[in-house]
């Protein structure tokens, strides 16, 4: 097994393989020779029978599943498709927060600025996102908080279009935040810390976690 698939495997059996995406990492190839390295490259690699199932932002981190045959990738994608996945992000965002709440607007691509998304009220797909406060602290003086983001759709960007929506960018990020907020961290404090579905071959509810890095 080579060094980076024992530093960053979390579970793997006949299936499936469980594993810990680093922040800065693509999950699939980009287009053009310089963004040909991701995540699915090198495990495909080490394991060719890798498949793709789903992805995280490159400057996220956390936990990803890929399957390890058709019948594993077909049976996984499809409870990502019916929401029967349950998956749980930390987060530290610019700003004290207190309490819990749910943001419930549709996100949507930005055609006039790329790669970004944006809310758009008039949108018939949901995008719905619980959140949570865990702590408030600072950085460098600069108020913060810790908060558990549930995301109950699958929207690209809807976190950290979501968290921008509420006026609490995520902290290092260097799409939404602004560039006082970008400087406080060296990443995007963004990280899939949980994640849960039913193992295709015997059905059992299969929890998986990834300590937060930040």
């Amino acid at each position: 097994m080579s060094n980076f698939l024992t530093e960053h495997l979390i579970h793997r059996d006949h299936d499936f393989m469980v594993i810990h995406k680093p922040s800065g990492l693509l999950s699939v190839p980009g287009k053009g020779e310089a963004l040909q390295d991701s995540l699915l490259t090198r495990l495909v690699e080490i394991e060719p029978n890798t498949l793709l199932i789903h992805r995280l932002d490159r400057d996220t981190s956390g936990l990803l599943v890929f399957g390890l045959n058709k019948a594993s990738q077909s049976h996984i994608s499809r409870q990502f498709q019916d929401r029967q996945t349950s998956k749980i992000y930390q987060a530290v965002v610019a700003g004290h927060l207190t309490g819990e709440g749910t943001i419930d607007i549709p996100v949507v691509y930005d055609p006039n600025h790329p790669p970004l998304h944006m809310v758009d009220a008039q949108h018939n797909k949901p995008a719905l996102t619980h959140w949570q406060v865990l702590e408030q602290f600072e950085i460098d003086g600069h108020p913060v908080t810790r908060v558990k983001l549930t995301p109950i759709t699958g929207r690209s960007h809807q976190l950290r279009v979501h968290m921008q929506y509420l006026g609490h960018p995520i902290a290092g990020d260097t799409l939404y935040a602004t560039a006082e907020q970008q400087s406080w961290t060296s990443r995007l404090c963004l990280h899939a810390a949980s994640l849960s579905f039913s193992h295709p071959k015997t059905g059992q509810t299969l929890t998986f976690d990834c300590p937060v890095p930040f």
